[in-house]
């Protein structure tokens, strides 16, 4: 535990060092463009991600075809159709 608090110490002191007489204009620099970058990334990965829910990697995805053929299977069976004979009420 305790060498984990003193390098988030470390860290932290490297962070709050750059405040003051030594301010580095490039480590704020290079940390907002790292910091951008990533998020762009992650936001176009979102708009890739949703676009692919919605329309699917080909033809039709993966759940609509296995749903296809689940309802093919219980049509062909006859499960889950009410019975109209009157037998049940």
């Amino acid at each position: 535990m305790v060498p984990i608090l003193g390098t988030f110490m470390s860290i932290l002191s490297t962070l709050a060092g750059q405040l003051g007489p030594n301010y580095d204009p490039l480590f704020y620099d290079v940390m907002i463009y790292i910091f951008g970058t990533i998020m762009f990334t992650v936001f176009l990965l979102a708009i890739i991600s949703f676009w692919l829910r919605v329309h699917g990697w080909g033809y039709k995805d993966n759940r609509e075809r296995w749903v296809d053929e689940l309802d093919r299977h219980f049509e062909r069976e006859g499960i889950g159709l009410i019975p109209d004979n009157g037998k049940y009420w």
